[in-house]
């Protein structure tokens, strides 16, 4: 029987931790940096620490600049939803970026991410606006909060 329930114990343990994104229940799900409901379903973001801890974000800016203010937590996931396809999460460093004032986003940055560079691009060419990798996103946000 102990040892029944010790194996019980590290299961629950052992999946209490899993590493892998949460459902966004849109509607109700605030937003972890600006506490916005998430509503939007092509813009919503996710960070998933790697204890498995989940943060959900109405913006992709909110994510980074949440992530930017709390650098004491180690991000196993970072994750967009994929403009074309909303509601589908992505992994953020491989996504493109476009920020278009085509587009509006949540937070006001028209910023916006797509599954691959040959969309993004055409996306553009729709659009218009500027497009961005993930680093080169990063800085530009930082600079931008620095301005402000």
């Amino acid at each position: 029987m102990k040892s029944t329930l010790f194996i019980f114990f590290l299961v629950l343990l052992f999946t209490g931790c899993e590493v892998k994104p949460q459902e966004i229940n849109y509607g109700s799900d605030n937003c972890q940096y600006c506490n916005m409901t998430i509503v939007d379903r092509q813009h919503a973001s996710q960070i998933v620490t790697e204890k498995g801890r989940s943060y959900k974000f109405d913006a992709i800016e909110c994510m980074i600049n949440y992530h930017t203010e709390h650098t004491d937590q180690t991000v196993a996931m970072y994750l967009v939803n994929d403009f074309k396809n909303p509601g589908e999460l992505i992994d953020a460093k491989t996504a493109t970026y476009l920020i278009s004032p085509e587009i509006p986003s949540p937070m006001g940055a028209n910023l916006s991410a797509f599954h691959s560079e040959q969309v993004a691009q055409k996306s553009q060419t729709e659009y218009r606006g500027k497009l961005y990798e993930w680093e080169a996103l990063k800085q530009y946000l930082k600079e931008e909060k620095l301005t402000k």
